[in-house]
């Protein structure tokens, strides 16, 4: 046992040995520790990351030189360069936020002391130095972050004039066209084609041989996601592009609507197919380099003349002229659709066997010769496209012989044809493909396009919607009326332009030789940096803002009603204090959303200092009654003088509170007149309450009866009829007064007291009855005013009056009579 005890305190002594002689080996050891992990500062990182970005750009640089030729690099390159110019831009707003927080704090450190005052503290004239010393590090690090921005800049601007260039020589280079071409042309193309069988014909020998488990794999995906978009779009937009031939007087909306979905849907199944055929025959490793393009511009080709195809028979409708859009003739509509398909097959084989021709190292003669053939074809149809007869005839019947194209339409199309032609025979071949291709592509996007906004359009006109498709099924499904179908039209309207728009900008710009880097590299700026002066708007960060206020909005009214459903109902609280909860839960949930809107939107709250200065100022001048108002609401709402629900007076408006709003408050009269009272009126006015503190209230029925009765009968007997009421209390008990020796009558007064003031006419009707037939069963008279009426007739002697209290009247003061004794008796 002592052992023990002796061992526990030699322990305990050695331990506050090791904890005495700890400090001093922490101190020893920091200054080592402290040095060895100093971290960089601020300027030295970005120093370092700036280092390696000049580095970078020096590599961009030399590839731009070695690919002045090749526009597909090019367009890579001016991507990476504008993601270099992003992100020093980001390090520079590092550094510049540093920046400010040093100017900051050399503020408040204040200048050094002059000569002949007292020195600082060596803490504060070293952070002032240090501060200093690392301001200058920074302003050395930002100017070396604003020459490489140039540069950047400059690379970026390069990289765009070489590209400029190199499309316009591609476009303007004129080519000797004479028979030698041709010949040799055709020598050509007979080598590529059979170059191009042995190539598919080894490639699918070998697919077959070795990978026809991935190459059906691939094939068999690619067929299930098609069918399954194409299902799942008929489910969803069947109603929209189902046609009855046999429907007469087919809504333009319903004929619109019909064409743009069929086109879109149809359109986008086929390019789902491709693409995931294109995707898994790589993804499987069936592909090879020399197959992939030559396959993808395949796909193109077939995508690009069933679109045509299926735009024309939309928008042409050849056989349903019920479901045609433009006024054309039955001829008109199948010429028409005729010479659109084979211009879009022509253009489609010249870019289909350019690609050819560039993956199997053909002659570029071949490669002229074909664009040449395009042009000149393509030309010779617009120009015969410019005698045809498509419209409808004057008299509307679809299936007589048709009208010529106006004036303008047969100049365009001509000078088209002649201009291609023109193009092609001398040489210009490259221009002439170009005009052939947007003649093609763009006009074919562009229809599409006009077609739906020309359904947005027709959908967001007033009652429009109510009458497609979907409109009628809303209506007999979920039973909503002619207003919000309206307004559902209306946003369908504006999601239908939206989407043309956005599948139609995007298809034009890369038929105008845009590349996709190109348009990603512009979607982003427009999404995230809109630049107005010096103001940087983010889309993305405003919509991302405009969802959070929206969810903060949705998830306020869902605690709203949780509160008041789960906890103040059950509870029993009364409807005014639930309302007053309910509206300022709702303040401070909107305030929270907007304040994280805000926010999240990208404005800084700091920077609305001067817009709340300049907000102060207005309350000042013209916005006092407005505030006024709105502090009014809280303090009704906070200290509750009345609530939802109350009876009030207020001036001359008396009735229930409906609404307690920021503004003003809605008082209903027994009318059913809504009146809206400014709530600082209901602050500074008063404002009488019947219901404030309990339902208690008192009503007061006065009666007169003959002079011949007893009046502690008649005080008796108002007692009983009051006591016997149900809706009357009895504490406290009724009373009955006897208040006057009335001119005729004696006059009495019932007063009884209810637990609901809101019963009180209903309760009174009820005691005035009761009191009326006890009065005639007791025999007690209720006096009324009684006027002797005499009629003198001109041409007849006046007769004595029957007594003395007789009295003469003129024909006025009959009819002043009557309306005396028709007021006594009301």
């Amino acid at each position: 046992m002592r052992n023990s005890r002796f061992r526990l305190r030699l322990l305990f002594v050695a331990l506050l040995t090791v904890l005495a002689a700890a400090p001093s080996i922490v101190v020893a050891q920091t200054p080592a520790v402290t040095e060895a992990t100093k971290p960089a500062s601020l300027a030295e990182q970005a120093h370092a990351e700036l280092e390696t970005k000049r580095e970078a750009l020096e590599a961009l640089r030399q590839k731009v030189n070695a690919s002045e030729t090749d526009d597909e690099t090019l367009a890579q390159l001016k991507a990476q360069t504008d993601d270099f110019i992003h992100d020093i831009a980001k390090t520079n707003e590092g550094l510049h936020a540093r920046l400010d927080q040093i100017k900051t704090r050399l503020t408040e450190l204040g200048d050094p002391p002059a000569e002949g005052q007292p020195p600082e503290s060596s803490i504060v004239a070293d952070e002032r130095q240090r501060l200093t010393a690392e301001r200058a590090e920074i302003i050395a690090v930002g100017g070396e972050a604003d020459t490489l921005t140039t540069s950047a800049r400059d690379l970026a601007n390069e990289i765009t004039a070489l590209r400029r260039s190199l499309f316009t020589d591609t476009l303007f280079r004129q080519t000797d066209v004479s028979g030698a071409l041709f010949q040799t042309a055709n020598t050509a193309f007979s080598e590529e084609l059979t170059a191009l069988s042995n190539t598919f014909q080894g490639w699918l020998t070998f697919t077959w041989k070795t990978k026809k488990l991935p190459f059906l794999s691939a094939v068999a995906l690619s067929i299930a996601a098609a069918l399954l978009f194409l299902t799942g779009g008929y489910r969803l937009l069947g109603r929209f592009i189902q046609r009855d031939p046999t429907r007469e007087d087919v809504p333009y909306t319903s004929r619109l609507s019909a064409a743009f979905f069929q086109t879109v849907m149809q359109s986008l199944a086929v390019v789902a197919f491709f693409v995931s055929t294109y995707f898994f025959l790589n993804i499987f490793n069936v592909l090879r380099s020399d197959i992939a393009p030559i396959l993808g511009a395949g796909m193109g080709l077939i995508g690009l003349v069933y679109f045509v195809s299926v735009l024309s028979g939309a928008a042409f409708a050849a056989n349903m002229p019920n479901w045609r859009l433009a006024p054309l003739s039955n001829g008109g509509a199948w010429s028409l659709s005729i010479a659109v398909l084979l211009m879009t097959t022509i253009n489609g084989l010249d870019y289909f066997f350019s690609v050819v021709s560039a993956e199997l190292s053909s002659p570029v003669v071949l490669t002229v010769a074909r664009s040449f053939l395009a042009s000149v074809l393509i030309g010779l149809i617009l120009i015969v496209m410019s005698f045809l007869r498509p419209r409808v005839a004057e008299n509307g019947d679809p299936a007589a012989v048709g009208r010529v194209w106006p004036f303008w339409g047969r100049v365009f199309l001509r000078v088209s044809g002649i201009v291609l032609i023109g193009a092609a025979l001398t040489g210009y071949i490259g221009l002439a493909r170009f005009i052939a291709t947007q003649l093609v592509l763009t006009g074919a996007v562009v229809a599409t396009m006009y077609i739906g906004i020309l359904a947005g359009q027709a959908v967001s006109n007033r009652d429009s919607f109510a009458q497609t498709a979907a409109g009628r099924y809303l209506a007999e499904h979920h039973q909503l009326g002619a207003v919000a179908l309206d307004q559902l039209g209306l946003v369908a309207g504006i999601g239908i332009y939206f989407l043309a728009i956005l599948i139609g900008v995007p298809m034009i710009l890369l038929s105008w030789g845009f590349h996709p880097q190109d348009l990603e590299q512009w979607a982003y700026k427009l999404a995230t940096e809109i630049t107005v002066g010096n103001i940087t708007i983010s889309l993305v960060a405003i919509f991302g803002g405009v969802l959070l206020f929206v969810v903060g909005l949705l998830l306020t009214r869902w605690v709203q009603r949780w509160i008041d459903g789960n906890i103040m109902e059950r509870s029993h609280v009364e409807a005014g204090l639930r309302n007053s909860v309910r509206t300022g839960i709702g303040y401070l949930g909107v305030g929270l959303a907007g304040l994280i809107g805000i926010s999240a939107a990208g404005f800084n709250l700091s920077s609305l200092a001067l817009v709340a200065g300049a907000l102060s100022l207005g309350v000042g001048f013209g916005l006092q009654n407005i505030v006024s108002n709105f502090v009014s609401g809280l303090i009704l709402l906070a200290e509750r003088p009345f609530k939802v629900g109350d009876w009030v007076v207020s001036g001359t408006a008396e009735g229930f509170v409906k609404r307690i709003n920021v503004r003003a408050t809605e008082i209903e009269t027994f009318q059913r007149q809504t009146i809206i009272v400014p709530n600082s009126e209901l602050i500074n006015g008063r404002v009488g309450n019947w219901t404030h503190r309990n339902m208690l209230g008192r009503a007061e029925i006065a009666i007169g009866v003959d002079y011949s009765a007893d009046p502690r009968q008649v005080m008796e007997l108002l007692l009983e009829i009051g006591k016997a009421h149900p809706k009357v209390l009895r504490n406290p008990e009724p009373i009955v007064l006897f208040q006057n020796f009335g001119e005729s009558s004696l006059d009495f007064e019932l007063r009884v007291f209810l637990g609901d003031v809101l019963s009180g006419a209903t309760v009174k009707n009820e005691l005035r009855l009761a009191i009326f037939e006890r009065f005639r069963t007791d025999g007690i008279g209720i006096p009324f005013p009684h006027r002797d009426v005499t009629v003198h007739l001109e041409g007849e002697p006046s007769a004595a009056p029957k007594d003395e209290t007789s009295t003469e009247k003129t024909a006025d003061d009959k009819t002043s009579d009557d309306k005396d004794d028709t007021s006594a008796r009301a």
